[in-house]
């Protein structure tokens, strides 16, 4: 696979292509390789492009609803007239998530454990794969609640936008992941309406939310032209490797077009986030496996429920932190591979490699402290997930108070107010299994594993004790795994 820190960062159309192409082929090439974890055959003709929402299969969730009606009403109080009647609409809907632990070890090839959550993005709209021409007339048009219409041509060549019109990157990044999927002469045109109530800057990734959401828009309008991912032009895919690859473009589009050093955890549990289960997923050969909470006896009335607390905190000191965190992993991880060539990243290092890197190769200070706590991290998302099944809810509490620990003193990624949130969870009292950080860090939000009987009574004490400690109000919800993004049966 094509190293990341060797993808340019800038939007040139030759780097771009050439990088997108070799990682997907190579991400395709390594899930056909068979194995005990082997991804699924291909089926004998193209799946679509995700499950859908309609009548005949499911209900849709109230709030996804809500959603697709306030869509309907700013695509058409936006676009209004100018819309070309003859173009087919589309609707999609894409979530947030919620790590229950694995923070900050995705970008380093590690285990994550995350669930899909209620709160959407939302996206409707109309678009078309035309032939280029020199005229004008060919745009793509883009509104959200909060932000205006924004206008822009697909080209190779686009280049990223900047001050209060960023949000829009998110968006374009994930179109010219998919414009090598077209013929030289052909492009996208579209307009698309974007509203969600996934809570920005709470760590609940929101940006994942709206690239995958742009991610499935697009398959729609490839799908109705009868366009195949360019990486799958000789054998179709499977559902399980359309979410994958769907996941690689979208991480590709924050890392290339947004400068964002991600990982893939956000991206891929939004794109193929199962109903009822976490998703253990090995970042490296992107693989995961379905974890119940309960096992056999998931659906059992003891079973706890996971409280998310958003802490209304964001430290600008968090935007430029995370880049640096990510070079330091790659500093700390020269180090031990100088030590022993096997390791090639923190995931492949135990905590006896760091003790003795700690010992004898001059791995010391913040480098140790980083290393120490992505490798102890890998470990206790492993045994959280084998916890879990067993309905171990002691040891997974245990697990996620030590994630806290090691996030706050070792990553250094907590602030004071989510260290409050914590404390108060932690020291609730009987009722609450375990507490931490959830996300990137300096701010946003907390997850608490608490018996089902005892979660309003914490939700009300950390909104009273909260706001008495920090002069801030916290918002608090109970949270389900939810289902991956979808297309919706209009």
């Amino acid at each position: 696979l094509l190293p990341l820190h060797l993808i340019p960062t800038s939007s040139s159309s030759t780097a771009i292509k050439m990088c997108v192409h070799i990682l997907i082929v190579a991400i395709i090439h390594l899930c056909s390789i068979p194995s005990s974890s082997a991804f699924l055959p291909p089926s004998l003709k193209p799946p679509a492009s995700s499950k859908i929402f309609s009548a005949a299969s499911e209900v849709m969730p109230s709030n996804v609803q809500t959603l697709v009606d306030q869509a309907k009403s700013l695509f058409d109080s936006s676009f209004g007239a100018d819309v070309d009647k003859n173009l087919p609409n589309y609707c999609v809907s894409a979530p947030g998530r919620v790590n229950l632990i694995g923070e900050h070890t995705d970008y380093t090839g590690g285990y994550v454990l995350p669930l899909a959550i209620g709160f959407n993005t939302v996206g409707y709209g109309c678009g078309s794969v035309v032939k280029k021409d020199s005229s004008e007339s060919i745009k793509c048009r883009i509104v959200s609640t909060n932000n205006p219409v924004a206008e822009f041509h697909v080209s190779p060549s686009l280049e990223a936008s900047t001050g209060s019109n960023k949000w829009v990157n998110y968006v374009q990044g994930v179109v010219l992941q998919y414009l090598p999927d077209l013929k030289e002469d052909e492009t996208f045109i579209f307009d698309l309406a974007i509203v969600g109530d996934v809570p920005l800057g709470s760590g609940l990734s929101s940006s994942a939310s709206l690239e995958v959401a742009t991610a499935v828009f697009l398959e729609r309008i490839l799908d109705s032209h009868g366009v195949a991912y360019c990486s799958a032009k000789d054998a179709p895919l499977s559902e399980k490797q359309r979410k994958m690859e769907r996941a690689v473009r979208c991480k590709l589009a924050e890392n290339i077009f947004c400068g964002v050093p991600c990982g893939i955890m956000d991206q891929f549990v939004s794109s193929a986030g199962c109903e009822g289960k976490l998703l253990l997923l090995d970042c490296r050969s992107l693989d995961y496996r379905e974890v119940s909470m309960g096992g056999e006896n998931a659906s059992s009335s003891d079973a706890p429920v996971l409280v998310i607390t958003n802490s209304n905190v964001k430290h600008d000191l968090g935007d430029g932190e995370y880049p640096v965190r990510v070079r330091q992993c790659k500093e700390a991880t020269d180090i031990l591979t100088k030590m022993n060539p096997s390791i090639q990243s923190l995931r492949d290092a135990t905590m006896k490699d760091v003790e003795a890197a700690a010992k004898s190769a001059g791995l010391e200070g913040v480098l140790l402290q980083r290393a120490r706590h992505v490798v102890s991290e890998n470990e206790r998302t492993v045994k959280t997930a084998d916890a879990l099944e067993k309905g171990d809810w002691e040891t997974v509490g245990k697990l996620m108070n030590a994630s806290h620990t090691s996030m706050r003193d070792d990553y250094e990624v907590s602030c004071e107010e989510i260290d409050v949130l914590v404390d108060l969870a932690q020291t609730f009292g009987d009722g609450v299994f375990g507490s931490r950080l959830t996300g990137g860090g300096f701010g946003g939000c907390t997850v608490t594993l608490v018996k089902k009987d005892s979660a309003q009574q914490l939700i009300e004490y950390l909104k009273t004790q909260y706001e008495a400690k920090t002069g801030t109000k916290c918002v608090c919800f109970e949270t389900a795994a939810a289902s991956g993004a979808k297309a919706i049966d209009l």
